[in-house]
């Protein structure tokens, strides 16, 4: 029995590199245009401060190839995301 919970495979995601350790996803959508919208939000949410230091970039990658034999191809590379400058009420 196959069991289809998607209509359509989650082909692009955003991968944080860091300089100390393995690489860590950050998200993962349907569309390049999708990925990049959202990615920001889910860095800033998933890694702590520490964790951040150590980013020294993130990559768009496309999956190529069959959904059970293929591999990660990094298109390009995404900006860095800072947060939100919070403003004082005066």
């Amino acid at each position: 029995m196959l069991i289809q919970t998607e209509s359509k495979a989650q082909g692009w995601r955003a991968v944080a590199v860091f300089d100390d350790r393995g690489d860590a996803l950050i998200f993962v959508g349907r569309s390049s245009t999708q990925v990049r919208q959202e990615y920001a939000e889910a860095f800033l949410e998933l890694l702590d401060d520490e964790e951040k230091e150590h980013v020294t970039g993130v990559q768009l990658q496309q999956w190529s190839g069959a959904p059970d034999a293929g591999r990660w191809n990094v298109k390009a590379a995404l900006k860095l995301p800072t947060p939100a400058k919070v403003k004082l009420a005066a």
